[in-house]
């Protein structure tokens, strides 16, 4: 992709800081599956595996002058935050003489290898929402223990109830990213996004198995160091409490997605979202009932477009994007 020094992708680090390209074609097939791998950018780390930063909280405000008269000096207020990564790692083992069975080893390790991919695929993508640090202390803080709580918080503003009570709730998320709010880490002076190594180039190697014998196998190492940083909370919303089972298409019980929406979008700051690139992520239950309301409301917001040959939802300017990470089990968020 076209290199975009304020707000790089990963492959455009990647083009920077690995000029044989070794590990482009193996993010390339992880974005094919993962859409918030083309739109997430990257920053490096300021402070080893660690990034320092700030949330701000409050803006200026100017006041009147008289004549001869000075005016109070004013500053933003801003809250000190300091996000970590955590360090994601796999191995993979294949039987050799089984890998040389059919006369190309490489080709059949690779098929093993894109299951890891997709597991590793499929572990990110549900940290970066529902990762926590307080659950898990080596890995890194996601989206939803950010936007927690309804009242009582600075970015509660940013949150919309959808009125679900039970424990089989959804969530929409506009996330905006940009150097300016949202972003993805790796540590400073490491390589960035997924790692592949192959642990045994050419030959197999001899492992020893717990009851002594030992086997001649193949071996590949896969991490993925990987954090996330929020500069600032007003290029993100999440339409939380959504109650799958209540959802019908024409929003006369359960919730009404096309008004939250409208909801959500306006607490959007275009301060904050301008220059950046904001998605819309849904579950696949919630991705559905989005359709079937549109089609049962007049409504020009929500449509579906061809982009580069792909067809997309789109509501508004926004691209709507389907998340099989996202939770149909979430607890209410109170």
């Amino acid at each position: 992709s076209e290199l975009n020094l304020v707000n790089p992708s990963l492959i455009d680090v990647l083009n920077r800081t690995d000029p044989q390209g070794a590990v482009t074609p193996i993010i390339e097939q992880l974005e094919q599956t993962n859409p918030i791998l083309q739109h997430a950018t990257y920053t490096e780390c300021n402070d080893g595996t660690k990034h320092k930063t700030s949330i701000r909280t409050g803006i200026p405000e100017p006041a009147f002058r008289r004549y001869n008269q000075g005016v109070q000096p004013s500053k933003s207020q801003v809250v000190p935050i300091t996000d970590t990564t955590g360090m994601i790692e796999d191995y993979n083992e294949v039987d050799a003489a089984l890998a040389n069975l059919n006369g190309n080893a490489k080709a059949f390790r690779m098929t093993e290898s894109k299951a890891v991919m997709q597991g590793f695929n499929n572990f990110v993508n549900t940290q970066l929402f529902y990762g926590s640090t307080k659950v898990t202390p080596d890995g890194f803080m996601g989206l939803a223990p950010r936007f927690s709580e309804l009242s009582g918080t600075a970015n509660a503003r940013q949150i919309k109830d959808a009125g679900g009570t039970g424990s089989n709730n959804a969530s929409i998320w506009f996330i905006t990213w940009s150097d300016m709010c949202c972003q993805l880490l790796y540590p400073k002076g490491s390589k960035v996004g997924f790692q592949h190594t192959d642990k045994t180039p050419g030959q197999p190697k001899t492992k020893d198995l717990l009851d002594g014998k030992k086997m001649e196998i193949y071996e590949d190492h896969y991490k993925w160091d990987i954090g996330m940083t929020m500069r600032d909370w007003r290029g993100i919303a999440r339409i939380c409490n959504i109650d799958i089972s209540n959802l019908t298409k024409d929003a006369s019980a359960g919730a009404d997605l096309l008004d939250l929406l409208i909801d959500a979008e306006e607490e959007l700051d275009m301060s904050v979202t301008t220059g950046g690139k904001t998605c819309i992520y849904v579950s696949r239950t919630v991705a559905k009932f989005l359709r079937k309301q549109a089609l049962n409301k007049v409504n020009v917001e929500l449509r579906v477009e061809e982009v580069a040959g792909k067809r997309v939802t789109m509501w508004g300017e926004y691209p709507v994007y389907r998340l099989d990470s996202l939770l149909e089990t979430e607890a209410q968020v109170a």
